[in-house]
């Protein structure tokens, strides 16, 4: 049976969600509000209509709706779209990523997939906030072959201001989460001012060197490219005047993980 949800989006050709090419599929909904957050469309797990807001994609027969963003669809219908990709996937070791939004948020919906996905040996990556029962991680683990989880602020109360809700949860379930295998790339947006604080970055560093097992950390630099979306969706763009960090101070924090041993990259896959 084809389990029916939310998503907003499908990026083919991928190169920056996972190894390999990659076929993206964005969830609609998520738990939290980040203010710097580049897809404001994904956090109502509903679709929404905007005048003028004529981006993501659209089922084929509900093309014209041009000012709907998100679409109920079936597994099935996903499935079609994913595997019209397979011989990229092939020559490159990519796959499929489901990200958001939080793609956990929809957890039937997502196990039903990332199953299908397996049945047809398609390589899996979850990109999560990790705000979840750890019941949810457990449910798809043996599923999903890559974790893309992030990490934003060792201070809770920072991390209820800027993000709207409690990291315990999230520290709690990574550590778990890098227990259980090698399954873990952690991802760490660089907000200037906010992430990107000599007491935050030492505490992450604390942190991550606490824990078992970490593929890899990416660290994804602060970008503009959602100024638009707030403007179409009447949203408040909470960091209107933030500039992105430069390339100097990218590579600084680089390689302020780096001397600890990690392997680190600025930005995805």
């Amino acid at each position: 049976m084809s389990i029916k949800g939310y998503i907003f989006d499908i990026k083919k050709y991928s190169i920056n969600d996972g190894p390999g090419i990659r076929t993206t599929v964005f969830f609609k909904g998520c738990p939290l509000k980040c203010w710097w957050c580049h897809n404001p469309e994904s956090q109502r797990k509903l679709p929404e209509e905007f005048e003028e807001c004529t981006f993501r994609w659209h089922l084929s027969h509900d093309y014209e709706n041009k000012k709907r963003v998100g679409s109920e669809v079936t597994s099935e219908e996903v499935m079609i779209e994913i595997e019209k990709d397979v011989p990229f996937y092939e020559e490159s070791d990519g796959g499929a990523t489901f990200s958001g939004g939080e793609p956990i948020l929809q957890i039937n919906f997502l196990n039903d997939l990332l199953i299908r996905c397996k049945e047809k040996n398609i390589h899996t990556a979850i990109d999560t906030t990790g705000y979840t029962d750890f019941k949810n991680l457990e449910l798809i683990y043996n599923s999903t072959d890559l974790f893309l989880y992030d990490l934003k602020l060792m201070n809770d109360d920072l991390h209820i201001k800027y993000t709207g809700v409690s990291n315990k949860i999230i520290h709690a379930n990574l550590k778990r989460l890098s227990d259980s295998g090698n399954k873990v790339v952690l991802r760490i947006p660089v907000v200037p001012t906010i992430t990107d604080t000599e007491e935050n970055l030492d505490e992450m560093i604390k942190f991550i060197m606490s824990l078992k097992n970490i593929r890899e950390i990416n660290l994804l630099p602060y970008h503009k490219s959602a100024e638009s979306k707030y403007n179409k969706m009447k949203k408040e763009n909470k960091l209107p005047d933030l500039e992105p960090p430069n390339s100097e101070e990218m590579n600084s924090i680089k390689s302020k993980f780096e001397s600890t041993g990690f392997n680190v990259k600025i930005g995805g896959y």
